[in-house]
């Protein structure tokens, strides 16, 4: 007769925990694969515990952008406006190889790019400086803004294609079409 699994007490997991437990299943399987049976596995509890917590993976995704958001400063090095085109050059290559080396934190920021409120505004506060070190330097407001703007979002697109282009050569394709046998 097999033994019977012992679980965890009710209400003995926390939010915390849970998101915890979904970024190391997600380290090792990826965000796409990334499922409430597993992360219920990973965490030695049953599934309707963490439904408690998030009632579809949408939600727990959303709160773990919002740790990710939270956790990574995106805006060091500071723009130095004395010397802005040197320094915004080093932001965006630290920017990039930030994303880069973290695919968790480019799946969940840049690919699936579904933000909270709170995470949104968080982002919104951690342009200011840049943009006040472009103005000090001398652009306009529209200026320093359309300036930040397209090295910020040619950085994150160049990102965005490469982490792209790296998950279909490592087989695990980029989404739901790819998972499709059409024969």
């Amino acid at each position: 007769m097999a033994q019977r699994r012992r679980r965890r007490e009710r209400g003995s997991i926390s939010v915390g925990e849970i998101l915890n437990g979904a970024f190391a299943v997600a380290a090792e399987v990826s965000i796409d694969n990334l499922s409430m049976p597993l992360l219920a596995k990973q965490l030695d509890v049953g599934v309707t515990s963490i439904y408690w917590y998030f009632r579809k993976k949408d939600e727990l995704l959303d709160a773990m952008t919002d740790r990710a958001l939270q956790r990574y400063e995106f805006t060091v090095p500071c723009i130095d406006a004395s010397n802005w085109r040197v320094s915004l050059r080093n932001h965006a290559r630290t920017m990039r190889r930030r994303f880069l080396d973290d695919p968790i934190l480019c799946d969940l920021v840049l690919i699936r790019g579904h933000y909270g409120a709170r995470a949104l505004h968080g982002a919104f506060k951690e342009i200011e400086q840049p943009v006040a070190a472009l103005v000090e330097a001398g652009l306009t407001p529209e200026q320093a803004v359309e300036t930040y703007g397209a090295i910020s979002v040619h950085t994150r697109g160049s990102v965005v294609l490469e982490r792209l282009q790296n998950k279909t050569l490592a087989g695990r394709g980029i989404g739901y079409a790819d998972d499709i046998d059409f024969d």
